[in-house]
């Protein structure tokens, strides 16, 4: 007979814990840690991952407030007495909002490559990455690595032999060289379309055909996707590269791609933003705009029957 054995208690996992890798952990043992003033620390250059007050944040700083920074940060020195972010932007963050003066910290000795290397594979341990996030990572990586192999005194076979920048991130992600190119691509595009990427408004395919395009293109499409309420297929984002490398890029020939309806794209009225805003209350906000006209409209069309009923009784 069976007998019925307890089971050990789980070990709590703090956020803190969740929001770092096993080796930064590891190095945190070994390591002197010492107390820094949060305003000596600076962000990062350039620092491409998001660092947003959202549900997760407000948890780590619950999680900081109630047992304080569990793992270390991991900073550089700078001139002037101030420190710069390496990894761990977002416990300074949930710090800061936990109204702590100082945080743990480790200090390391870094070159600009290593800096930039560690902190972009401190943060790809996230399960969420937005394309934005993963496309300015990987494309600040691959300078890191070129620059590394350039200061490097290496012999001419050594460097035949040695893998590219891009083999060495495609290893390390686990994702192949033309994923890693593609991402990199969507640097290329302007910001607002980027940002239709990360809202999953635009696919990734399309965008990277988009990335092609000279930057007053890419407004045009904008322009397009804003008053249309729809986004190019892969097809079109395809036809319109064409044209820019054609130097054929015009409104009109823009247009006469993007206006051939998608399969799934549904009919819509058009009515330009510029007309609204001139028969429109001026208290009414864009983003109300359709909610508006259309109680407007039930509200005509129930005049309309009222009105109708009264001619009929007379």
């Amino acid at each position: 007979m069976e007998k019925n054995i307890p089971k050990a208690p789980l070990p709590k996992v703090s956020l803190d814990e969740l929001f770092s890798t096993q080796k930064e952990r590891d190095e945190a043992d070994l390591e002197k840690v010492v107390e820094i003033e949060i305003s000596s620390i600076d962000d990062f250059p350039n620092h491409p991952f998001k660092v947003i007050n959202n549900d997760d944040m407000k948890q780590m700083v619950e999680s900081i407030k109630e047992n304080g920074v569990l793992l270390p940060v991991i900073v550089r020195k700078k001139d002037n007495d101030r420190y710069e972010m390496i990894s761990g932007h977002r416990r300074k963050f949930a710090s800061k909002l936990a109204k702590l003066e100082k945080i743990p910290c480790i200090i390391k000795e870094l070159t600009d490559e290593e800096a930039t290397i560690i902190m972009v594979d401190s943060n790809m341990q996230r399960e969420k990455i937005l394309p934005s996030e993963r496309a300015f990572a990987y494309k600040m990586k691959l300078e890191a690595i070129k620059h590394q192999g350039k200061k490097d005194k290496t012999s001419a076979q050594d460097v035949q032999k040695s893998k590219t920048s891009r083999e060495i991130i495609s290893d390390e992600e686990g994702k192949s060289r033309e994923t890693i190119r593609r991402y990199i691509r969507l640097t290329e595009l302007i910001p607002e379309l980027l940002n239709l990427v990360d809202e999953e408004t635009i696919a990734i395919s399309p965008a990277v055909s988009l990335s092609y395009l000279k930057q007053e293109e890419q407004y045009m499409v904008l322009d397009w996707i804003e008053y249309n309420d729809a986004t190019p297929s892969l097809s079109q984002a395809l036809n319109l590269k064409k044209l820019s490398q054609e130097d054929n890029f015009t409104e009109e020939s823009m247009e006469s791609i993007l206006d051939i309806q998608k399969p799934n794209q549904v009919e819509k009225v058009k009515i330009s933003k510029e007309k609204l805003r001139n028969i429109l209350p001026k208290n009414i906000k864009e983003d109300q705009y359709e909610n508006f006209i259309i109680r407007s409209v039930e509200f005509y069309n129930k005049y309309l029957q009222q009105q109708r009923s009264k001619e009929v009784s007379r």
